[in-house]
């Protein structure tokens, strides 16, 4: 099967993720493929078919497979089994393991098919294809679907993907802290729409500073003036402790998703 010609694709399991892939692939340039929709998640499954004429809400996951090339999963880990079981998957088929913490040996297990299997990490922003998408093994119809969303990243095995999985646990910790900057300049008498815009302005700046491809360290550096305010809260606060303790964090996190 081309890479280009993937015209079918089904997803078993739709949350926020199936959404965001729906989304990306229906809004984005070029033909949409067909999309079919496993009855799970009843809401966002009818909302996204009276959205686009391409997506079809199917009576069961059977049908789901039964009409895709390109078959993703993604249901929790904790549904696998129930969502998963008496599936037949031909061999045909390529099948996309979005799944934390489930790796592709398990999968084909509770499977049992010959199909290819690739694990992949895609993030929301997916939807607006702006999201690089880890991918283990490469295979050139699923690199070539995540590329149309923002981006795939190979990776040369299973370790090297549950590091990369690891660090996605990290995002709601990054809005969380800027939430806590809004809070404490409220707590000082800012207004907290004026708070939150500023915090916002300040961190956007930021985002858009990683197009540049100087290493962090350095973008960090030249943030910076020496004794100044910058440097300052990066070194009372984010002293080595912290560092050590994120560290702990995403080593515990790492451990769970092997």
């Amino acid at each position: 099967m081309e890479a280009t010609a993937v015209k079918r694709i089904g997803i078993i399991g739709v949350g926020k993720i199936a959404r965001a892939l729906v989304v990306g692939l229906c809004d984005g340039p070029g033909e949409p493929p067909e999309v079919f929709l496993s009855p799970r998640g009843t809401r966002t499954a009818a909302e996204l078919s009276a959205r686009y004429d391409g997506v079809q809400v199917c009576a069961d996951n059977q049908q789901v497979v039964e009409r895709s090339e390109v078959l993703i999963i993604a249901v929790r880990r904790a549904d696998r089994h129930e969502a998963l079981a008496g599936l037949r998957v031909d061999g045909n088929k390529t099948v996309v393991n979005v799944m934390s913490g489930v790796g592709n040996d398990e999968l084909r297990r509770i499977l049992a098919t010959d199909a290819a299997l690739v694990r992949a990490i895609p993030l929301p922003s997916v939807s607006e294809r702006r999201s690089v998408t880890v991918t283990f093994p490469s295979h050139p119809v699923v690199d070539a679907l995540f590329e149309r969303l923002g981006g795939a990243q190979p990776v040369a095995d299973e370790a090297a993907f549950d590091v990369l999985s690891a660090l996605t646990g990290a995002q709601t910790t990054h809005y969380a802290y800027l939430a806590t900057l809004t809070s404490w300049a409220v707590g000082h008498g800012i207004p907290a729409d004026a708070a939150d815009r500023y915090v916002r302005s300040l961190f956007q700046g930021v985002g858009r500073s990683l197009n540049d491809e100087r290493s962090l360290d350095q973008l960090a550096a030249e943030h910076e003036t020496p004794k100044g305010n910058n440097e300052r809260i990066r070194t009372t606060w984010f002293a080595p402790a912290n560092s050590e303790a994120l560290t702990r964090a995403l080593d515990d996190l790492l451990a769970d998703l092997k």
